[in-house]
């Protein structure tokens, strides 16, 4: 008897892309976690912004299941990718299985992080200074990328993670980078929502930027742009900025 052929397929490049993409341009997931009281997988919805390094972040009440779920055991899958029309199955969609890590109140960690996720949800000022609210680190672990039908694909954690010398120095200046961007291109967040077929009759601002790409908002769209290498210094993503708006069309 033969055996059977495997659905997955090697993990390429493109592939690698999709599911980075995938995962940073979310602006919610389902999460599942491990009730604590039964065992049982126990999923929910959450908001979803990502750190520098590319890690998703999620910010949570200590009275929600899935908070004290993570308390309890920090493992957790994320779930990514939006259906489109049709068959939602056709659609490319990321599960990311996570390693969650609380990030203290008082830590630089915590005000990068929460500046980066009220630029993506601005809404969740009302709440994300309450005491009970809290920042977690969902740090990947492995990830499965379906890519539609006959596309699927296993990933380190690893590759989800940016790993630049530059991580650093773009976290301690990041609203001088993003103002440095729009000297560079003052329409940058409008050509972008163009090079990505999004609507343009909206405002379109970037709503944040790392060594990987950067991002793009307009109410509840967020568009990512992802560059094809992370860029390895300040100066690299100035000039790779320069180059990329003669690369777009004007509309």
């Amino acid at each position: 008897m033969k055996d059977q052929a495997s659905v997955i397929r090697e993990t390429d490049e493109e592939a690698r892309k999709l599911a980075r993409t995938l995962l940073r341009s979310a602006r919610y997931a389902a999460i599942a976690v491990l009730d604590p009281n039964t065992g049982f997988p126990f999923a929910s919805r959450v908001l979803l912004g990502t750190d520098f390094d590319g890690v998703p972040v999620i910010l949570v009440s200590g009275l929600s299941a899935h908070t004290r779920a993570l308390d309890a055991d920090p493992r957790a899958s994320l779930l990514t990718g939006e259906p489109g029309k049709g068959d939602p199955l056709a659609h490319a969609r990321l599960t990311t299985q996570c390693r969650a890590a609380a990030v203290e109140r008082d830590s630089a960690a915590h005000t990068r992080i929460r500046d980066r996720f009220l630029a993506r949800h601005s809404k969740a000022k009302l709440y994300v200074d309450f005491p009970d609210f809290r920042f977690f680190r969902l740090i990947p672990e492995s990830a499965s990328l379906n890519g539609g039908f006959g596309r699927a694909y296993i990933l380190d954690g690893e590759e989800l993670i940016i790993r630049s010398p530059a991580n650093e120095e773009l976290a301690e200046n990041a609203a001088e980078v993003v103002q440095d961007l729009l000297a560079l291109e003052p329409d940058l967040a409008r050509k972008t929502a163009i090079a990505h077929k999004a609507r343009t009759g909206t405002r379109w601002a970037i709503c944040g930027v790392d060594c990987a790409g950067f991002d793009v908002i307009s109410g509840d769209l967020l568009l990512r742009h992802e560059f094809d290498t992370p860029i390895r210094s300040r100066v690299e993503l100035y000039s790779h900025i320069s180059n990329m708006k003669y690369s777009i069309p004007e509309i």
